[in-house]
């Protein structure tokens, strides 16, 4: 009967703490899809007149103000994609195309914070990738044959020794 009693307890403090602190969004803030909020986040370059793209879609020319959808803590949330692509593309030639890549917390990966700005130099080189893609095969080549010693076979069980020797050519 004690049992009973206790577990019951612990049953309503278990569902109280599920009904209690649900509601997480600020007021005020506007209210996005998948329990998110909207965050507005200023994007300019160096040169005015950049198109701005945000995960391969056109949203609009520098200056422009972006509006991410991101979890109330002011992280990206994970709409299905582990990372948020913002990419500003040059006007002229000597201008480079310049990229910011967001991670978003998808499958147990790091979540990166919304910045309330993003900069783009577009005379920014890019950086390399790396590792570079012909800098070196994936697995090192094996060693050569020589660099073992031939194989020696010994045999100690019951029986009489067998030794076994490579067959060398001379």
């Amino acid at each position: 009967m004690k049992i009973r009693r206790v577990l019951a307890g612990f049953s309503a403090l278990v569902l109280l703490a599920l009904f209690t602190g649900c509601e997480t969004i600020p007021p005020g803030a506007e209210r996005g899809p998948n329990g998110t909020m909207a965050y507005e986040v200023t994007v300019e370059s160096s040169e005015p007149g950049v198109r701005i793209e945000a995960n391969h879609q056109y949203v609009g020319t520098t200056p422009l103000t972006l509006k991410i959808f991101g979890d109330p803590d002011g992280t990206f949330h994970d709409f299905g994609a582990y990372e948020y692509v913002v990419q500003a593309f040059p006007l002229r030639t000597n201008q480079f195309v310049q990229t910011r890549l967001f991670r978003t917390g998808r499958m147990f990966t790091p979540e990166d914070v919304i910045p309330r700005q993003i900069y783009f130099d577009m005379s920014q080189v890019p950086p390399p990738y790396y590792p570079p893609p012909y800098a070196y095969p994936a697995y090192p080549p094996p060693p050569p044959y020589y660099w073992y010693g031939p194989p020696y076979y010994y045999y100690y069980g019951y029986g009489p020794r067998v030794y076994v020797h490579p067959h060398v050519h001379h």
